[in-house]
C-alpha cells in the first residue's frame, strides 16, 4: 500500500475503500438471499431427490436388489424344480430371502469383481 501524503490522495482512498465495502455489502446480500433460497425445505427436498436420482447408489441400489431377486430365484428353481412339499417351499423362502439380501448388500464386491474378472481373464491369456 502507498504512503498518503496529501488530502486528495485521502479523500480518493476513502471513496475506493466506501466502494470497496459498498460493493462487498452488495455480494454479501446477493448470497444470503442464495442461501436462503436454497435451505427451504422444498428446495432441499428437490435437490436431495435430483441427487439420488442421478447418483451412481441409486444405480448399484438397482444393480444389487437385480442380482439379489435372481439369484433367489434361480435357487428357488433350482431347489423346488416345479413342484415341492410345503416345508420345501417354506426352506426355498428363506434361502431366497438370504440369497436376495445377502447379494443386494454385497454390490460393490459384485461390482469390483465384474470390473476386474474380464482384466484378469484377458491377462492370462496373453501370457
Amino acid at each position: 500500500m502507498q504512503t498518503i501524503s496529501n488530502i486528495e490522495e485521502l479523500k480518493n482512498e476513502i471513496r475506493l475503500a466506501e466502494k470497496r465495502q459498498s460493493l462487498s455489502e452488495k455480494l454479501l446480500k446477493e448470497q444470503l438471499l442464495i442461501t436462503f433460497d436454497a435451505l427451504k425445505p422444498g428446495n432441499l427436498i428437490m435437490s436431495t431427490i435430483s441427487e439420488v436420482a442421478t447418483g451412481q447408489n441409486l444405480i448399484k441400489l438397482v444393480a444389487g436388489t437385480a442380482i439379489g431377486l435372481t439369484t433367489g430365484y434361480v435357487s428357488n428353481r433350482i431347489i423346488t424344480g416345479t413342484s415341492a412339499s410345503l416345508l420345501r417351499k417354506i426352506f426355498v423362502g428363506i434361502l431366497q430371502f438370504g440369497a436376495t439380501r445377502f447379494f443386494s448388500r454385497k454390490t460393490n464386491a459384485i461390482d469390483f469383481y465384474g470390473r476386474s474378472k474380464p482384466q484378469y481373464l484377458s491377462d492370462k491369456n496373453t501370457h
